[in-house]
Formats: structure tokens, sequence, C-alpha cells
């Protein structure tokens, strides 16, 4: 991604307010929308990060507000800024600021307020033989965050989070997802519209289960498929499992029964990229 200079960015006239002071009402509201309620009431969300804020920019997500600290945004740490609107609402924050409101300290000094998106099942839009990923029950945010950012780079079609009890939005999934919380299509459901939606779509269900099911590389993933995970500590539930097409498992040698989520997903979706990308 190309830099640009800071003064690339449009300003609205008289230009950026200027905040010094921890006790602000708008510095204040950004430590509040850091709780989950806060964000569906104010129908607001926060993105650390300029990496993040760019890639939701380029996803569509509406920016707000950006904060910038100009003492760390300098540089070459400066990405394009150009493709912002002048209409966001820009301040410039200190330092002190910026380091009581960021969780990383490598995060090029932006901090942002956005409209959430949209997650709705109504809204996908798939080709002819997809590669999903469903998660259910997902509670830690690290996990979330960590298998958004393997289906980003593994160009999984969409994520379908069923049963989820972990938002979306919560900062440390944004962090750990590195912002491709913003770069997949993402759908938020509840279980038996997601099995009615594969279903009547013809896209086979893969679920990650141990007992009676064969061993992952064995099966055809070329096809559409939806790769289904369940949460570490009970797995998927009885309703996936029944609804499957097929039970898919990977081989444990050591002396545990099972991967890290995060880790189990990644496995399974670059088979399916390994298959969708060899010529036999």
């Amino acid at each position: 991604m190309s830099a640009l200079a800071f003064n690339h960015i449009r300003f609205k006239m008289p230009g950026p307010e200027k905040i010094s002071s921890l006790q602000n009402p708008k510095i204040k509201n950004l430590k509040k929308l850091e709780k989950a309620s806060e964000r569906r009431e104010q129908n607001l969300i926060l993105i650390e990060g300029l990496r993040e804020t760019v890639l939701a920019q380029r996803a569509g997500y509406e920016i707000v507000s950006l904060f910038i600290c100009q003492e760390i945004l300098k540089g070459d740490d400066i990405y394009n800024l150009k493709e912002f609107p002048s209409t966001i609402s820009i301040y410039h924050i200190s330092k002190e600021i910026y380091d009581s409101l960021a969780y990383r300290e490598t995060t090029e000094g932006v901090i942002a307020t956005s409209r959430p998106g949209n997650h709705s099942l109504q809204k996908i839009k798939l080709g002819k033989t997809p590669l999903i990923l469903v998660i259910e029950g997902v509670e830690k945010p690290g996990n979330l965050g960590a298998m958004l950012r393997t289906c980003d780079a593994a160009g999984v079609n969409a994520v379908f989070i069923c049963d989820g009890k972990t938002d979306i939005y919560n900062p440390n999934v944004v962090r750990s997802s590195l912002g491709t919380v913003f770069s997949r299509q993402i759908i938020v459901c509840e279980t038996p519209e997601a099995i009615t939606f594969l279903k009547n779509n013809n896209i086979r269900i893969f679920a990650a289960e141990l007992t009676n099911s064969n061993n992952y590389f064995s099966e055809n993933l070329k096809q559409a498929s939806a790769i289904t995970v369940g949460t570490e500590a009970t797995g998927l539930s009885e309703e996936w499992i029944n609804a499957a097409d097929v039970r898919v498992k990977i081989p444990m040698l050591g002396q545990i029964d099972s991967l890290n989520v995060s880790v189990s997903a990644a496995v399974l979706l670059f088979e399916a990229v390994r298959q969708r990308n060899s010529n036999g």
C-alpha cells in the first residue's frame, strides 16, 4: 500500500480540533465504546489502527471520526489516507491520550469510530462453489479474531457466526483479526437459520468432530463447502452434528485429543485451499 504525506488528508475548515485533556467528553465517549452495550446503543464501533481503519473504509464501512496522534502518524507509517472523505470529523490528540486509549503500541497513531456493518443472511453474495467457515458458540475474542485472519488469508467467501457469545466488534476481535473482521462477508445468525440456508443452497456441511469421523484430507472440499467448528470446551452442538453431510477429524498423534479451535479451522481451510489449487 503506497504511503502519502500527512497533508494529503483534506480536513474540514477551520481545521481539526485539538484535544489534550483526558476529561474531554469525546475521549470519555471513546472509553465508553469499549463496552458492547454502548456500541449497540450508540450504533458506533471502535477501530484501532490505520491499517484496520483503511480496511473498513475500503469495505464500505461508514467512518464517522478519526482521532489522530501526529507524534506517531508520520513518515513511512502513513497509509493512503486520500480515500477518506473530507466529511469525516478529525481530531488531533496528544500522545498521552492516545496511549490511554490504544491497546497496542504499533497502530500508527489512529483510532476511528464507524457505523457497524450489515451482517444479516439476506445480504450474502456467493459464487458457484463457495468456501464457508461456520463458527458456533465462539466465546474468546482472540480465537474469533485469529479465525477471521485465517479466513482472509484463505480467501474464504463467507463466515457464519452462529450462537456467538462475543461481539464481533469487541476491540480484541478487531485487534487480533488485524482488521480482517472488515474484509470478509460475516453473517451473524442462529444455527437453524444457517443450516436451512446451507441445505437450500446445496452447500455440503463438514462438521469438525472426533467421533465416527473421516480424516479431513480424504474428503472432497472442492465442492461448495461449509466447514463447521465449535467451542474447545464442548465442540459442536448435536444440531450441527446431525445436520452435517460429513464428519471430519484432524488425526491426533500425541497425548492430547484436540487442537485450539483457531488452529483446527486453519488446518481444515487450507486443506480446502490446497485441493482447490491442485491440478488433480
